[in-house]
């Protein structure tokens, strides 16, 4: 494709270098497919021209071309209309005549002129004083003159002996100065119902997102003062519905230099209040941007957006007294990418064309077999958004959705129109929305009046619908694609938060709130520990914190749905049952119905109503299946009457399948480690011994994620009356393979010393177990000790330093001295010749005992070493066992900023001394 723009220059000529001049003339006389010849003499402002080769994608090319060009001259009243227009126009150069179109839009003060040209005028030449045939209304196609004479001011048809041209002339409406959009006068009793004074939060939002303007009217509304949001983020409050790739997000959204929509905002109380907003983005005089947020109730949107309906009396006339054509009520619908508005504007379009008390749209599924409902307007039904109903509803063309059909009295053939039971419409007719023959949706009005509507209506209604239809399947194209890229994105970024997390509470938490209020309204997690228990009810959350408790206790007294390991979503009725005999149930007492006392209801029928509106929608179950077993069911549910859209389901199901097997993981890491744990706690002492006189403290720290028990090790214990035993070591490595080696050694040193072996003699033949281990036997460093307290206030000791970092002895004037010798280690030689040596600890004293782990700590090439932590014990005089403890391994960690490599171990006993009354 070509395209050149020229404000008020020459016109480029889109067709090839080698084409003959174009002679272009208007037409006259019989041969002219027009009847308007005045003359043109508005001033041509700008142009805008592009070429597009004779393939089908053309079409929409030409389609956005003519879309951005009449946008960006500020045309927006007559964008539809021109599209519409020279899309027919395209379509039969491009695919039905197989020529390359040129297209030139011409902008002029009082409106825009496009003329489409192709290559092969001889196809379409009419004969002189030949009937022109502008199409037929029950064909699919060409209908592009016919629309010409329907939609635009002036057209016609200009011949060259190389091209042919078909052009049109769009008029600007005659609005006010200043007007962008207006309705008629209307009686008062025709105009909308507001609950009191309609309150218009006015809040400013800078660059940044931060609010820097509130007015009155926001702080009655959701009960913020102005000094309690300036300065925060509109985004803290806002409650965004994020329904994966349908829409945008709230900071996107405050971007865009225009948006209407619907959000919540929660407000002082923390509930959620659902608002219509209208953004607009400005700049003050320096340049600085900014939006202003228009915010409403969501049920009064019309304040800001919804047009009034207009009597169907009012419609037929102009003000000027002239006919108006009856399919203009469709002109000014919104852009193609708004599917919602795009739905919602057509029905309530459709129900003032045909002057009915009620009007829907459904659209079909990709297989054709559904129709899902997506816009109504007048039926009760809207609250079913997303409802499903068969395409062949019936046998015949009447209970088929292909083939208009008009019913004279719906009570005659009940469940001819499914959507339409229990509304109260009598008369119905519904058209097809086909776009190349296929089917894409249908389109209905209906009355409470009997045999409203005849065969004329119901064309008419059908050329309504092949005017929207392809707009509408473009919309939903773009919609599902949407969909589709923001579910990949979805499942893409659900996939890094579960594969996060190995904690099983986290995982069911995260399940819950990826699907609240993304994919649905509500959602519980059940669980199944193993194929002999009953599924339990671990998870629930809702999209308003206040409804949890309620719906928690609804499902409580529910049986769990059947553990299904069939796939895909299921419909559980169960919750929205319950729901509504309880909400039954408190109505009647409330109301004295029950027989029963009526005293203290009126505080309890709120929250029962409140959990009923909540659950009372669409509940649907998919089974949680990992290794081929069910290990829980995830529930997602919609409030009263709502249902799920099936894309929302598949992607829900994709969800599942995820969710499933990070929670099969994460309750296997989870028994393992309450596994691991557990054996490891058993390799640790269960509690100290308190000594009389002396005052014994000690940290343990396990390198590693998840350990307890490391290959350092201590112990404390009783050998008998007035003599402990203690210990401290280090085996080679860590984790699993050296806490194997820990347990040998300390069970080991405590039933080799209560057999009243000295010290030496213990380590030997713990010395002779390690090597008896063999190829899985380590070397262990060790210090050993028993220990006396003597009732001068003072402790003998006697220790064995096995290749262990010596003992140091705190004196009470603050000198620092090893207190044994070094020996050689355990687990290497099978001779070992050890000896003891005796220490006494005199009051106030203390004797610190570490492993490795504290001495090498490393900071880059620095190693805190021997020295080092003599200079940190030197600090400690007069300190408790515990304060010195303390001020060590402080003292280690700031030594550097890494987390500790090796596993580490501090014990500090201290003599007190005795105390004199």
């Amino acid at each position: 494709m070509t395209t050149g723009l020229i404000p008020g220059g020459q016109t480029p000529d889109p067709r090839p270098t080698d084409a003959l001049p174009q002679q272009r003339h208007e037409p006259t006389g019989q041969a002219a497919l027009h009847a308007d010849n005045r003359p043109r003499s508005s001033v041509i402002t700008a142009r805008a021209a592009a070429s597009f080769e004779p393939v089908g994608r053309s079409v929409a090319s030409a389609r956005a071309f003519v879309r951005d060009t009449l946008q960006g001259w500020g045309f927006a009243d007559i964008v539809d209309d021109a599209v519409v227009l020279t899309s027919e126009l395209v379509t039969n150069a491009v695919v039905h005549a197989g020529t390359s179109a040129d297209v030139l839009c011409l902008r002029a003060d009082d409106g825009v002129r496009i003329e489409v040209s192709d290559h092969y005028p001889e196809r379409e030449i009419p004969l002189q004083g030949q009937a022109v045939n502008m199409g037929n209304l029950d064909r699919e196609g060409g209908r592009g003159l016919q629309l010409c004479a329907a939609l635009a001011a002036r057209w016609g048809v200009d011949y060259t002996p190389t091209h042919k041209q078909v052009w049109f002339q769009l008029d600007l409406p005659e609005r006010p100065v200043g007007t962008r959009a207006a309705g008629p006068s209307l009686p008062a009793h025709l105009l909308p119902l507001a609950d009191g004074r309609v309150r218009v939060a006015v809040v400013q939002i800078d660059r940044t997102g931060a609010i820097t303007s509130w007015n009155e009217d926001g702080e009655e509304l959701f009960g913020y003062a102005a000094e309690q949001v300036i300065g925060k983020a509109l985004t803290d409050l806002a409650a965004w519905p994020h329904t994966p790739g349908t829409s945008t997000g709230i900071a996107e959204a405050l971007q865009l230099s225009r948006w209407e929509g619907s959000y919540g905002i929660r407000g002082a109380n923390g509930r959620v209040i659902s608002v219509y907003a209208s953004h607009l983005r400005v700049r003050d005089t320096g340049g600085e941007p900014s939006t202003v947020c228009l915010l409403v109730r969501d049920h009064e949107r019309a304040v800001l957006q919804t047009p009034l309906r207009v009597p169907a009396s009012d419609t037929s006339t102009s003000s000027d007294g002239q006919s108006t054509d009856p399919f203009e009520v469709f002109i000014g619908s919104p852009a193609p990418d708004d599917l919602d508005g795009l739905l919602q504007r057509t029905v309530e379009r459709a129900r003032d064309m045909l002057d009915a008390d009620s009007a829907f749209l459904l659209l079909a599924t990709d297989d054709e077999t559904e129709l899902e409902v997506r816009a109504s307007t007048g039926l009760p039904s809207a609250r079913q958004r997303f409802a499903r109903v068969p395409v062949e509803a019936g046998p015949g063309r009447y209970g088929s959705a292909r083939m208009p059909a008009v019913h004279d009295d719906l009570t005659a053939v009940p469940g001819a129109v499914p959507l339409l039971s229990g509304t109260g419409m009598r008369s119905v007719v519904t058209v097809p929305l086909k776009v190349e023959g296929r089917l894409t949706g249908s389109l209905g009005v209906a009355a409470e009046a009997p045999g409203r509507y005849s065969n004329e209506e119901a064309l008419r209604l059908q050329f309504a619908a092949d005017r929207i239809a392809l707009a509408v399947e473009s919309a939903r194209l773009g919609e599902l694609e949407r969909l589709r890229r923001g579910s990949l994105s979805f499942l893409v970024e659900a996939s890094d938060l579960l594969a996060g997390t190995l904690d099983r509470d986290q995982t069911l938490a995260l399940m819950a709130q990826m699907t609240v209020p993304s994919l649905a309204t509500w959602c519980a997690v059940y669980t199944i520990a193993d194929q002999a228990s009953e599924p339990y009810l671990s998870y629930v959350l809702h999209e308003d914190e206040d409804l949890i408790d309620g719906i928690k206790a609804l499902l409580s007294k529910v049986p769990p749905p059947d553990p299904v390991p069939t796939p895909g979503a299921r419909v559980w009725s169960a919750p929205g049952e319950a729901a509504h005999q309880a909400a039954l149930r408190s109505s009647m007492r409330s109301l004295g119905l029950s027989g029963g006392p009526t005293r203290q209801l009126a505080s309890g029928i709120g929250p029962t109503l409140a959990t009923a509106s909540a659950v009372g929608g669409e509940t649907v179950v998919l089974p949680l299946v990992a290794r081929n077993r069910v290990i829980g069911m995830l529930t997602l549910g919609k409030p009263t009457d709502e249902h799920f859209r099936q894309e929302i389901l598949e992607l829900a199901e994709d969800l599942s399948r995820r969710a499933a097997l990070a929670l099969h993981n994460a309750r296997l890491y989870s028994e393992r480690t309450a596994i691991s744990q557990s054996l490891q706690r058993s390799l640790l002492p269960p509690e100290l011994p308190e000594i009389d006189g002396v005052e014994v403290e000690v940290i343990y720290r396990a390198a590693g994620e998840g350990n307890e028990v490391g290959g350092d090790f201590y112990d404390l214990f009783p050998i008998r009356d007035g003599a402990y035993g203690f210990a401290i070591g280090d085996v080679c490595g860590t984790g699993p393979n050296a806490a194997a080696v820990t347990g040998l050694a300390r069970h080991a040193l405590r039933l080799l010393a209560r057999e009243g072996l000295s010290g030496p003699a213990v380590l030997e033949r713990l010395n002779s177990a390690i090597l008896d281990e063999g190829a899985r036997s380590r070397f262990l460093t060790l210090l050993y000790g028993e220990l006396w307290p003597q009732e001068d206030g003072s402790a003998q000791l006697k220790v064995v330093c096995a290749g262990h970092p010596l003992p140091l002895r705190l004196r009470q004037d603050g000198t620092v001295e090893p207190a044994a010798e070094p020996q050689p280690l355990l687990g290497v030689m099978e001779d070992l010749e050890l000896y003891e040596q005796a220490v006494t600890l005199d009051p106030g004293d203390v004797l610190l005992c570490v492993t490795d782990g504290v001495t090498e700590r490393r900071e880059g090439t620095r190693m805190l070493g021997d020295d080092g932590l003599a200079d940190v014990l030197t600090t400690c005089t007069g300190l408790t066992a515990g304060a010195v403890a303390a001020r060590i391994m402080r003292a280690v960690e700031r030594f550097a900023s890494d987390a500790p490599s090796d596993d580490m171990a501090i014990l500090a006993m201290r003599v007190p001394g005795l105390h004199k009354d």
